[in-house]
């Protein structure tokens, strides 16, 4: 008879989940990428994320796919919030978000998403103005 250790599969379990939250890509563009101080820029927040309904099934299991999809994305500049959006499960997978934003200076512009299960991701990219 074989022993299993559960609080050792529990781990790796937590391990995993911890691994796929790490794993998410995500990428901040800014349009034209050659700005100057004053100038009104457009922003665009792509990231990796299933976006997944809670009404689609696994094609081996037929089982329902469990709902996790992003719900609320901020734009901070500087310490200051450009925009805070809510966000519907309707979105495609990887969505891509975009807002325009004044270049007031060097600094630094913070993204951060958080979706129905509580995971939270964050992507900053530093503003240099050229000229």
């Amino acid at each position: 008879m074989v022993d299993f250790n559960h609080e050792k599969i529990k781990n790796i379990k937590d391990k995993k989940e911890e691994f796929k939250m790490e794993e998410r890509k995500s990428l901040i563009k800014i349009k034209p990428k050659r700005y100057k101080d004053g100038e009104i820029v457009k922003v665009s927040f792509m990231v990796m994320h299933p976006m997944d309904t809670g009404m689609g099934k696994d094609k081996k299991t037929k089982k329902l796919i469990p709902a996790k999809y992003i719900n609320s994305v901020k734009f901070v500049y500087n310490g200051k919030e450009i925009t805070n959006m809510t966000v519907w499960e309707s979105l495609s997978v990887n969505p891509v978000f975009t807002t325009y934003m004044k270049i007031n200076g060097k600094g630094k512009l913070t993204v951060t998403y958080t979706d129905n299960t509580g995971e939270v991701h964050e992507k900053s990219k530093k503003i240099k103005p050229k000229g």
